[in-house]
């Protein structure tokens, strides 16, 4: 084939126009590009188990995020569970839409649970990003969003890539839920030793340089089991276990810390602190960090029994208290949010969907999300609103001895139903620990709130049972 030269006839000043225009035109193409996406989503980590809300644990790792960007001090989880936590975060809708009523923890073992799960009409974040805006994405961690079927997995649910497990919890050694293999490469079944919180750590590494000079944008969601208790398995009983699973040299770290099952959790912390370290650090060795929008927060609030910790906030883990919903929450994008900034607007895990979708330049109209785009407020552009509704529903569990719970947040006030103690009102600005139910001196109040709950959940039920979002 022939070539042919190509002649400019124009003058070296008009070339030099042409020149700068060209790179202005890149520059500007540079600076559109959407936003690589790393989402770090720990798991049984409550407000005070991390440095920089408080906690005696250290994790300096995780706080650099705080001092790179920014803190969110009124962050909520989509629940206080992990599934329908989960099911809110990756669908950017409110659990009770679920159509399989995903309400409470998918059991790995119960018969009923292994044909439940999100079902494919259940967008996810990664399929949108991906076809809408050619994202690459994967999914390194856990997954509780359905098991035994292959139609439940990630693979299918928008993420090239998957590496991990898809039970509640994991046995940290051997990658078995007791003795029952749950470690996936795509939707193979594995054999993997090591160290669960390591492995994950070592997946995200090597997925961070292998995107390393290329210009497709990812989302790389990171889903750790950490600080979670582990899935051990008794031979006496010949069954599962739950027990806490930290490494020798960890504990050695927090051995400051008195109570056992405290300094256990903590050594679980520190090891997924570290995990976060180098995920940091190889963002920054690859060039890759400075356009790279990192999140961290947790699925919900600590169980105390397994070493977490949600002081000064009521509640914990599976109740509908602040000590349940309120979570961890920073974000670090250099050059877009300001170092060391603080929003104490209420947010919460389902705003994150849109916002990547505004970061991307999708349009969600059609999507039926319930959350709002946070992206402005990241880039102290317009405020986060400062009156938002937020509505939660725990479903009852019978294996793991739960009832139901029923909250909302609306404006500053907040409508709690407990099954145990019935109903609180707590004004959240003025009493944000819930330590002053008014639900007899406001009982207007109560009832409107009441009311918009039941109205709420009505909706929320038809739009599960008819499979419309």
């Amino acid at each position: 084939m022939k070539t042919r030269s190509l002649r400019f006839p124009c003058s070296p000043f008009v070339l030099l126009v042409l020149v700068v225009a060209s790179f202005g035109s890149l520059a500007a193409r540079a600076e559109e590009r959407p936003p690589n996406i790393v989402l770090i989503f720990s798991d049984d980590q409550g407000w005070n188990d991390v440095g920089a809300y408080g906690s005696e644990i250290p994790t300096p790792h995780i706080d650099r995020l705080a001092e790179e960007g920014v803190r969110f001090t009124r962050f909520y989880s989509a629940s206080a569970i992990c599934t329908p936590s989960r099911f809110g975060l990756l669908t950017g809708t409110n659990p009770s839409r679920s159509h399989d009523r995903l309400l409470g923890a998918l059991m790995f073992m119960a018969d009923e649970d292994k044909t439940r799960g999100i079902r494919p009409d259940e967008t996810t974040m990664a399929e949108v990003l991906r076809d809408e805006a050619g994202y690459a994405t994967a999914l390194i961690g856990k997954w509780h969003l359905g098991h035994g079927d292959p139609a439940f997995l990630p693979p299918n649910h928008g993420f090239d890539l998957f590496r991990g497990h898809t039970g509640g919890c994991i046995d940290y050694f051997t990658m078995t839920y007791g003795k029952i293999p749950d470690w996936y490469h795509g939707l193979d079944l594995v054999s993997e030793n090591g160290y669960a919180t390591e492995l994950i750590g070592d997946e995200a590494v090597h997925y961070l340089e292998s995107r390393s000079g290329n210009e497709q944008p990812f989302l790389l969601y990171l889903p750790y089991n950490a600080p979670h208790f582990g899935k051990g398995y008794s031979p006496a009983d010949d069954a599962p276990v739950n027990i806490m699973q930290a490494q020798a040299a960890d504990l050695k770290r927090v051995a400051s810390i008195e109570d056992k099952v405290r300094r256990e959790f903590a050594a679980m912390t520190v090891s997924l602190d570290d995990a976060v370290g180098r995920v940091l650090e190889t963002l920054d060795r690859t060039g890759l960090a400075e356009n790279t929008l990192v999140i961290f927060l947790t699925d919900h609030g600590g169980d105390p029994v397994y070493g977490g910790s949600n002081t000064p906030l009521r509640g914990d883990k599976a109740t509908l208290f602040e000590g349940g919903l309120r979570v961890p929450c920073l974000m670090r994008w250099p050059g877009k949010i300001a170092p060391g900034s603080v929003i104490d607007s209420p947010a919460w895990a389902i705003d994150l969907f849109p916002t990547f979708c505004g970061l991307a330049g999708v349009e969600t109209t059609d999507l039926g999300l319930d959350g709002i785009d946070l992206g402005p407020a990241l880039r102290s552009e317009p405020a986060l609103p400062e009156k938002r509704e937020f509505f939660w529903e725990l479903g009852a569990h019978a294996e793991l001895e739960r009832k139901s719970w029923a909250a909302l947040r609306s404006g500053d006030w907040k409508y709690l139903r407990s099954p145990k103690e019935g109903e609180f009102l707590f004004n959240l600005e003025a009493d944000p620990n819930e330590e002053t139910n008014l639900a007899k001196t406001d009982p207007e109040r109560l009832a409107e709130l009441r009311d918009r709950w039941e109205s709420l959940a009505k909706t929320y039920r038809a739009d599960s049972e008819s499979g419309s979002r």
